[in-house]
């Protein structure tokens, strides 16, 4: 097992792929215990031949379809006319519009860009100070993975062979709840700086604006509630979301060429397949975890050490923390998770909990230098350093972290939408 993280992040530091990199260095050491090779593109086939992982495509083109079909836009405008007059009011409405950004994209970066290449030059223009924009954007991206819908919780699901709706569920409330953490903060931050809202919109404006933006409002109301009602899953959820937002982009707000449309076809497919590629990856890394008995080996280990749960949870987000640095989001879930799913059993960890744990753990890794994704994205919109952004976003690590502990001592967040209070 050591000589495969060896081999993996010696790949990695060498600008390898992340897919290729754990493919590679899992490869080598099945070599080496003679295992049949023949076994491996069969269990890269067999990971992918999946019906609900046909949600994570429909998702990353839905979200792509609002960023350029006018959606998004409109949708920031009608936020501005009703909150843009509270103190910060648009670092008000840049998180407000990455929550709802966030129900439909299910994906951080897609939402720190498609949010940021708006309200970035907004926030600047206002006034306030570039790096606190920066981070501010960098950090609102992140409810892509926790307000559901969510890819990782998708990935989680597939994986822990979880109900995905139930873990959307579980979702709702530690979503908005971060959501409103990161609005007070904001507020509060700008009456110590003295950041003014803009001029109060008035109620016709409101109305006209709102009346713009309400078919872009709707998709998210469109999405989850078909999903928890029961009348979809979330993979046929997905392909309603990407029907309605063609629908409202070209023939509502008329915003989506044939050109854009290419655009966003090759985005959607590039982001799809580099996800696809390290399940592939990743499903041989789970072999190799099985042929070696790794998880039975783990636990033996735990349950001899006398360890218990609250060190355990303590080991497992510094762990989450640090490979947060490092690795993207859907390579954590694969890599990790087989391991943990004995052990968490082993001590009476709530998988629907936990769920929400590891995500907003994989959510800091998207902030998290060297290799945080929102980072890059952010960076490149506003054609900054990275170090400009990093130095911005320290403040909201800070609060996430400590929201993240309060997720932790109370189960209930999490649980009490998917399962009622008496979970």
């Amino acid at each position: 097992m050591l000589t495969l993280l060896i081999s993996f992040f010696v790949l990695i530091f060498l600008r390898v792929p992340i897919a290729i990199s754990l493919a590679l260095a899992t490869i080598l050491m099945l070599f080496m215990a003679d295992f049949n090779m023949n076994m491996m593109p069969q269990r890269m086939f067999t990971a992918l031949d999946s019906f609900p992982m046909m949600a994570i495509p429909g998702f990353v083109l839905a979200g792509a379809i609002m960023a350029r079909g006018g959606i998004s836009k409109y949708l920031i405008e009608a936020l501005r006319a009703w909150v843009g007059h509270l103190p910060g009011g648009l670092s008000v409405v840049t998180l407000l519009a990455c929550g709802i950004f966030a129900a439909i994209s299910g994906s951080s970066p897609a939402t720190a860009a498609a949010i940021g290449s708006i309200m970035i030059p907004a926030l600047v223009a206002a006034g306030y100070e570039k790096k606190y924009a920066l981070g501010l954007v960098a950090a609102g991206g992140t409810l892509g993975i926790l307000i559901p819908p969510s890819v990782p919780l998708i990935i989680y699901g597939i994986t822990s062979e979880e109900s995905i709706g139930k873990l959307f569920m579980a979702g709702v409330i530690p979503g908005l709840g971060l959501l409103a953490v990161l609005i007070v903060a904001a507020i509060v931050y700008a009456k110590m700086q003295g950041y003014q809202g803009d001029e109060k919109a008035s109620w016709e404006e409101r109305g006209r604006k709102s009346l713009k933006a309400i078919w872009g409002a709707f998709l998210p109301v469109l999405i989850l509630g078909t999903i928890y009602s029961g009348v979809v899953t979330p993979t046929e959820s997905a392909i309603i979301a990407v029907v309605y937002g063609l629908i409202v982009s070209i023939f509502i707000y008329r915003e989506l060429s044939w050109k854009d449309f290419r655009q966003i076809l090759v985005e959607s497919i590039n982001v799809t397949a580099m996800i696809f590629l390290i399940i592939g990856a990743a499903s041989l890394f789970g072999l190799y975890l099985t042929n070696e008995q790794v998880p039975q080996k783990v636990g033996a280990w735990i349950a001899e050490s006398g360890m218990n749960k609250w060190i355990f949870m303590l080991i497992v987000n510094l762990l989450f923390f640090i490979l947060g640095m490092f690795l993207e989001a859907v390579s954590i879930i694969l890599i990790t998770l087989p391991i943990l799913l004995p052990i968490l059993k082993h001590f009476g960890i709530d998988l629907y909990h936990f769920a929400i744990i590891m995500v907003i753990n994989l959510e800091l890794g998207m902030i998290t230098p060297p290799v945080g994704l929102n980072l890059f994205v952010v960076a490149g919109i506003a054609k900054e350093k990275l170090g400009m952004v990093v130095r911005g976003v320290i403040p909201f690590i800070v609060l996430m972290i400590a929201y993240l502990v309060v997720v932790i001592l109370f189960p209930q967040l999490s649980l009490w939408l998917p399962f009622g209070i008496g979970k």
